[in-house]
């Protein structure tokens, strides 16, 4: 999703059921009982604050005044990248991160809210659409398609996301929330499932039709299905929810449903408040936990390929699809990786602290610690780096990626605050979907609609 060249308070309760959950996912070796150590230390704190500020800043610079459109990418100095590729997903995060950065008080209230009306506004009246859907990447400054991208069903569902979380969180802003609900209603899912009765496409080119590709396996897209299920006027059937498939992985011990990199562990649930609750029959999966078992496990491979890549161990691990010496890479996932070479992406960990924060958390501590200001400038961490390159030499990418930034930025504001979870679970759509498809409700605090006595699928 990015161009090749960006009671107990919620967090207490987290770290107490955290434990438990790993536990029931594997089978044989055992994860120690989180104890008082495992909660965040002032230091701790004031690590995670420092490097939100920092991927905060990234949005604030990286976008575009007349059009609302946040960058794919800039240099991890903060000084332009030059190409003025605008992403559609990175302004879902961006949105998101306008409403982190008010809520800190890093900018005030109102500006927030004048650049989220910019970025409604435009896409509401002047960007391109069919059916309401959008372009991958568009020019920043224009609007214009760029990099000959598809309109793109993910990333549309990722931009919906944070036209959501800004309408929950500018709840008395009547213009916002006029906006964001013309923006979400527009979207027509039903001409996005292409013929299919449940299977939603990848997306169209212009002119010459949809794409081969569906959300046919878990993968990040279960935010699109739910919002597809959720619509009031363009609704999928919510059967849709159980026609994707569910491939069974297996890691060491480790027991989870997988469909490739971690980032597909992690993107809904940057918006989608999944914790404590399972869907219906024939899953009953929760998917909270599943992130976290599928963290722990890219930890261990991770850590198994430390007799070739000596600098990978328990606090120095973690790999997505990323920017790499040899360029942008898959990597692919815990059982089926790819051209791996000894590179770093610190967003894995990152985008992985609202799950398991006692494995996470040492990782960025370390990386911070060993390679500092080399890695960890004006945006926090570089998108990448490689600490044995060529000659054994450190390389480090000097762009970091709107959509890295974005995920890390979330996961830590989830982990600290809730927030996210909060302002994005107050909209009625995803309320409905979750009813709808049968997931049993139970998180405290968030507003979510009980679901009907008897009710799995809507």
């Amino acid at each position: 999703m990015s161009s090749n060249s960006v009671g107990l308070s919620r967090r207490e309760l987290l770290f107490s059921g955290a434990a438990a959950a790993l536990a029931a996912g594997k089978a044989q070796a055992a994860v120690a009982p989180l104890s008082a150590s495992s909660r965040l230390t002032p230091e701790d704190r004031r690590f995670l604050e420092d490097y939100s500020k920092r991927s905060f800043r990234y949005f604030w610079d990286q976008w575009n005044q007349h059009t609302g459109i946040f960058l794919d990418r800039g240099h991890m100095d903060g000084s332009p990248s030059g190409n003025n590729v605008g992403s559609l997903a990175a302004t879902g995060f961006g949105l998101t991160a306008l409403c982190i950065g008010a809520s800190h008080g890093w900018i005030p209230k109102e500006q927030a809210r004048l650049r989220a009306t910019t970025t409604l506004r435009y896409f509401w009246a002047h960007a391109f659409h069919d059916h309401g859907w959008f372009y991958h990447f568009m020019d920043a400054s224009t609007g214009a398609r760029r990099l000959n991208s598809e309109i793109s069903s993910i990333d549309t569902a990722l931009f919906l996301a944070g036209v959501l979380t800004v309408q929950g969180y500018f709840s008395t802003d009547r213009e916002i929330r006029l906006l964001a609900r013309q923006i979400f209603e527009r979207v027509d899912f039903v001409w996005m499932l292409n013929g299919s009765p449940l299977i939603l496409s990848h997306g169209a080119y212009p002119g010459s039709g949809f794409l081969n590709s569906r959300w046919g396996a878990y993968s990040e897209a279960s935010i699109l299905y739910l919002l597809a299920i959720g619509s009031p006027r363009h609704a999928i059937p919510s059967d849709s929810w159980y026609a994707w498939s569910r491939p069974p992985v297996r890691y060491d011990n480790w027991k989870f449903v997988s469909g490739g990199p971690l980032f597909t562990h992690q993107y809904s649930h940057a918006w989608i408040d999944f914790r404590h609750q399972k869907d219906g029959d024939p899953f009953f999966l929760d998917y909270f936990e599943n992130s976290q078992i599928a963290t722990y496990a890219h930890r261990d491979f991770c850590i198994s390929l430390q007799s070739k890549y000596s600098d990978y161990g328990p606090n120095m691990w973690g790999m997505t699809v990323s920017d790499s010496p040899t360029g942008y890479r898959s990597w692919g996932g815990t059982t089926s990786p790819t051209e791996i070479n000894g590179t770093l992406v610190p967003c894995a960990a990152a985008g992985s602290l609202m799950f398991a924060p006692e494995i996470c958390l040492p990782v960025l501590s370390e990386m911070y610690k060993v390679y500092g200001d080399r890695i960890y400038q004006r945006y926090g961490f570089t998108d990448a780096f490689n600490p044995n390159w060529k000659d054994q030499k450190l390389w480090v990418n000097q762009d970091v990626v709107g959509i890295d930034v974005g995920i890390s930025l979330l996961s830590i504001e989830n982990l600290l605050t809730g927030n996210v979870w909060h302002w994005f679970m107050r909209n009625l759509y995803i309320q409905n979907a979750m009813e709808r498809v049968g997931f049993a409700l139970s998180t405290p605090g968030i507003g979510i609609k009980q679901t009907r006595s008897g009710a799995r699928r809507g």
